[in-house]
């Protein structure tokens, strides 16, 4: 097995890992950093099977280069919303049935 399907493979775990921590888990931050794993899964896949018999293909490189510049806004910007959202309610979790703080 050569070492691009190895790490395909291991950013398939950590896509399917990042999946199940998103749909199960119901703390925000937690969900957050889910989304990153399963996020970071996807760019291994794409650079695992990018890899060739005579070197790396650039395009999957730019971008997975690409993504992770949007995945750390989009983390930024999950961060300040859910800061916001225990800020303007007390609440950690995006579930409608939580009891109010108050």
């Amino acid at each position: 097995m050569s070492s691009g399907l190895v790490f395909a493979a291991a950013g398939a775990v950590l896509f399917a890992m990042g999946l199940a921590g998103i749909v199960l888990i119901g703390h925000l931050l937690r969900r957050i950093l889910a989304f990153n794993v399963m996020g970071s899964g996807a760019f291994l896949i794409l650079v695992g099977l990018a890899q060739r018999a005579g070197g790396a293909d650039p395009v999957p490189q730019a971008m997975v280069l690409t993504g992770i510049v949007v995945a750390v806004a989009s983390t930024a910007l999950a961060l300040a919303l859910a800061r916001r959202l225990h800020r303007l309610t007390g609440r950690t979790t995006l579930s409608a049935t939580d009891s109010d703080p108050e």
